[in-house]
């Protein structure tokens, strides 16, 4: 019969080896500032969300990440596909949405100084003409819409020789693509100004018009503190419900703690992967990573209880055995299922990582990693430990039985 208990110190190496690089990275995340370890994304950092659709098809991830980088914009750039279209989903750094102005529909202006120009009650012919502009500045691009009385003058947005994303610039005189009839006109809410409109009229110059948002938000830090204290709360109560549990399940109290003892593996071995992925790749841990490592803690558990009750069950059908006989036995017999589930679960994820959506990518990077620490863990670390802990209470019973007799 295979020993596995037998060569539990390996296993333990194993696990050391494993773990302490990545837990050497975690630490470095506050001691660098975040330039070493964990990169969070903005649902931990707070930023802007901006997801949108071009009518000329997708780009790439990372050709819209080299066109931020050119602006001077940090952040991801991932695609989301919903139904039969794609989207582009940009998360910068904070700009904030009062950049944003309604994208007006053709010969329309959205100056703000149209608006309240004197010029607009000064001229009534100025006004009443379809094409004309109600600011200085758009009479300075045709001044014959400002100051022809011809109601027959013609409806088409004058044009200039180059859009310009300057403040106060008048779109509805400018060729930009927020004011062609493609890009839906005023049901756009598209950014005119600002560091969000250059990304804007950049994208739209290397990949063609916007046809749709669908999403923009801006993430505050009260927020993302609120989402990281959140979640590292949801872990703490799952990991004290799971002990509490096991403990009460199997009347003791060290199979509950061993349990904990290979969650906290499986989660260090994630997030330290996390942590040496982001440093030279630039992963990012998200609230979807929040999302994986719940599900990671219910799957690592999910194992470790299969064997455990296979142990209970085993120490009285073969009572009088060693305990670390009982615990391989019932390892050789529940080692097939586990990996049997862990196998089958593993191949679908990987089919996700490999052909899913780039916004879903690192979740299921997740997954795919705490699944396998959570198998391992389940069969050689958690057991392990629990066997030694079971010879050290013995080896104390009888150091104290030795020291009771000698009295």
């Amino acid at each position: 019969m295979f020993d596995l208990i037998g060569k539990r110190r390996w296993f333990y190496l194993i696990s050391l080896a494993i773990t302490i690089p990545g837990f050497i990275f975690i630490l470095l995340t506050p001691l660098t500032g975040g330039k070493v370890g964990l990169q969070f994304s903005i649902d931990f950092t707070g930023g802007t969300v901006w997801e949108i659709h071009f009518a000329n098809g997708t780009p790439s991830s990372a050709d819209v990440q080299a066109i931020m980088a050119s602006q001077g914009l940090p952040g991801t750039a991932a695609i989301a596909t919903v139904g039969d279209k794609s989207y582009v989903l940009i998360r910068t750094e904070q700009i904030g949405l009062a950049e944003f102005q309604p994208s007006p529909s053709p010969g329309a202006s959205s100056s703000p100084a149209a608006s309240s120009s004197p010029s607009d009650t000064a001229s009534p012919a100025a006004s009443g003409s379809p094409a004309a502009s109600s600011s200085s500045a758009a009479s300075s691009v045709a001044p014959e819409a400002s100051t022809s009385p011809e109601p027959s003058a013609s409806p088409e947005p004058s044009t200039s020789p180059a859009p310009s994303a300057s403040a106060g610039a008048v779109v509805g005189a400018s060729p930009s693509p927020s004011a062609s009839p493609g890009t839906g006109g005023s049901a756009l809410n598209l950014p005119t100004t600002g560091k969000l409109a250059d990304l804007r009229y950049a994208l739209e110059d290397q990949f063609g018009p916007i046809d749709e948002v669908s999403q923009e938000a801006n993430i505050g830090p009260i927020i993302s503190n609120e989402i990281a204290q959140q979640a590292l709360l949801l872990i703490v109560l799952g990991s004290i419900g799971i002990l509490a549990w096991v403990t009460f399940r199997f009347q003791d109290f060290r199979m509950g703690a061993t349990a904990i003892a290979a969650l906290i593996h499986d989660v260090l071995v994630v997030v330290g992967t996390f942590a040496i992925a982001g440093t030279f790749f630039g992963l990012q841990v998200d609230a979807l990573f929040v999302t994986a490592m719940l599900t990671v803690i219910g799957f690592s558990v999910h194992d470790t209880i299969v064997v455990y009750d296979r142990i209970r069950e085993n120490r009285i059908r073969h009572a009088g055995e060693p305990f670390d006989a009982i615990v391989n036995h019932s390892l050789l017999q529940t080692v097939g299922r586990s990996l049997n589930t862990s196998l089958t679960t593993i191949l679908v994820l990987t089919a996700l990582l490999l052909f899913g959506s780039d916004a879903t990518r690192a979740f299921v990077f997740a997954m795919v990693i705490g699944i396998v620490s959570g198998t391992y863990s389940s069969i050689f670390n958690a057991s392990s430990l629990l066997v030694d802990w079971h010879l050290w209470d013995d080896r104390k019973r009888a150091r104290e039985f030795a020291v009771a007799r000698g009295r």
